[in-house]
């Protein structure tokens, strides 16, 4: 018998592989799964209790009365118009993802290398020919005007449909774009009729809380994607919401909500019940977004500088919990232990160090590369917004754990 050949998501497998370490009794440096180390509000978690009997089926596109919230919720967050019809509401956005790529008639979808483990994989399952993007550690790993005008211009074909998903802050290298960067690459979306994913899901963990949406830039046709996965620290509560183009054609909202309603059905009543309360953007929601920024960037710049002691080049984070490692200058050394590709790297490094990092080929990335996700996550989140709120926090405290790991790092390599 003959099967579909697909393999589990590499962040999935690698935290599997983690826990089943330390029910060895391995100590493991936990920097391959990247989940929100913050508890969701106190009166979100109240929310759920309340709707916890609810168990009625909504209406696919979401319960209405949140609809609406999300809507104004980002519309005050990002600054651009949203209606409620715009909205669709799934559980977790991993399945919105996939169904915009079912949506489309297969066609192009264009990727950076590296972008999010599951972009890929969805885009071929939906039939679509993907078309990777490289880009490298001096571009800081950003797609640029020219390189995706050189993409398009090399494996366009004027009768497919072009599609291309965005991610930023960026998942797996933590870094996001300007508003001149988008406005140039918007110039060549717009000449070349590309329809985009915005992939904003880490938009409201921008370090500064300046993230541009590029909704304000080419709102004929961005498809944003968002939830409360990373900014409300309710990664396992599975609720996405998708925000489309004020005049998307009628077409594709019936295909999405049709694939809703063939795949999920709709998100959890629950947890869309906590999420009328997550999505009201008060002096708490703010209060509790920026102490979230503090800490992260804290957090991330002490981890950066530990990094680039160590000798590997990285950039400093701008959003989010990740960084893109880059262990060329070590590329000899490591290829004289025939670790050549980024795959037998993280597998070495782990078996040896205890210290747990993602290969950037699972983020499209070439294997010989060297790179690897670091996501800084392994810290008590509640504790570090409580010592913030009483003006203690010290990120180097907090970050204790992943220092000690960023050492065992170090030490590996100079043992190569």
């Amino acid at each position: 018998m003959a099967f579909m050949k697909l393999a589990k998501s590499g962040t999935l497998s690698l935290n599997e592989t983690m826990q089943d370490m330390r029910n060895a009794g391995r100590r493991v440096f936990q920097f391959g799964f990247g989940e929100s180390p913050f508890p969701p509000p106190k009166r979100v978690q109240e929310a759920l209790r309340e709707w916890a009997g609810r168990t009625e089926y909504t209406p696919v596109a979401g319960l209405p009365p949140l609809r609406e919230k999300i809507a104004e919720f980002h519309h005050e967050a990002d600054r651009y118009p949203i209606a409620a019809d715009q909205v669709l509401v799934a559980p977790g956005t991993k399945p919105l993802l996939y169904n915009i790529m079912q949506a489309f008639q297969p066609g192009e979808v264009y990727l950076l290398g590296p972008s999010w483990v599951s972009y890929a994989p969805q885009a071929a399952l939906a039939r679509h020919q993907v078309v990777p993007i490289r880009t490298t550690f001096e571009e800081r790993w950003r797609v640029t005007s020219e390189s995706l005008e050189a993409a398009i211009r090399t494996h366009g074909l004027a009768d497919r449909q072009k599609l291309m998903v965005l991610n930023y802050p960026g998942n797996p290298d933590g870094l996001s774009y300007s508003r001149a960067e988008l406005e140039g690459l918007a110039e060549v979306m717009r000449a070349h009729g590309l329809w985009v994913v915005s992939d904003e899901i880490y938009a409201l963990l921008d370090h500064t809380g300046q993230h541009v949406s590029l909704a304000t830039i080419y709102p004929e046709r961005t498809l944003v994607t968002t939830g409360v996965s990373k900014w409300c620290g309710a990664g396992g509560w599975r609720l996405g919401a998708l925000i489309l183009p004020p005049h998307a054609p009628k077409a594709l909202l019936d295909a999405l909500i049709g694939l809703g309603s063939e795949t999920y059905s709709c998100a959890p009543a629950p947890i869309q019940g906590a999420a009328l309360a997550a999505y009201q953007l008060d002096s708490e929601v703010h209060q509790f977004l920026n102490a979230q920024r503090k800490v992260l960037s804290a957090i991330g710049a002490v981890i950066y500088r530990s990094l680039v002691d160590a000798g590997l080049r990285v950039h400093p984070p701008q959003g989010g919990f990740y960084l893109l490692l880059d262990f060329s200058p070590f590329a000899d050394q490591l290829a004289r232990r025939g670790l050549s590709s980024d795959k037998r790297l993280c597998e070495r490094l782990l078996e040896e160090s205890g210290v747990a990092l993602l290969p950037g080929s699972s983020f499209g990335m070439q294997s010989e590369a060297l790179t690897a996700r670091l996501a800084y996550v392994d810290f008590d989140g509640r504790a570090a917004l409580r010592d913030f709120a009483a003006c203690q926090f010290r990120a180097a405290r907090h970050a204790a754990n992943m220092l000690q790991g960023i050492a065992e790092i170090s030490n590996w390599l100079r043992s190569c």
